[in-house]
């Protein structure tokens, strides 16, 4: 864990996976609970982290792909990752370990 903070890549897999359950807590629990039990609390709050976790998730994607000069395709894919459920973790797997395995290779 303490290695992954260490580098900018480390900290957005970090922000990635955080972004993503708070994704997957708005669509399977906070939004039954509003449209089902008409209980609307837990998804304001829920959904403010989100918004705050999708906005720095979008800042430090932009900060990667400048730093590890990802082309236009990864970040897009990154990007559409943000969006789609379960797709930050789809990302974590294909594009951000990816780029982690590169990284060791190039070092050596």
């Amino acid at each position: 864990m303490f290695t992954l903070l260490q580098s900018r890549l480390g900290r957005f897999r970090i922000l990635a996976f955080l972004e993503g359950v708070s994704f997957l807590t708005i669509l399977f629990v906070t939004m039954p609970l509003k449209y089902l039990y008409q209980n609307p609390e837990p998804n304001k709050i829920v959904g403010l982290v989100h918004g705050l976790l999708f906005l720095l998730y979008l800042i430090e994607l932009f900060q990667v792909k400048v730093e590890l000069e990802w082309k236009l395709k990864k970040t897009f894919l990154a990007a559409l990752a943000s969006v789609i459920p379960f797709g930050t973790f789809w990302a974590e797997k294909y594009l951000y370990l990816k780029t982690d395995e590169d990284d060791v290779k190039n070092q050596n």
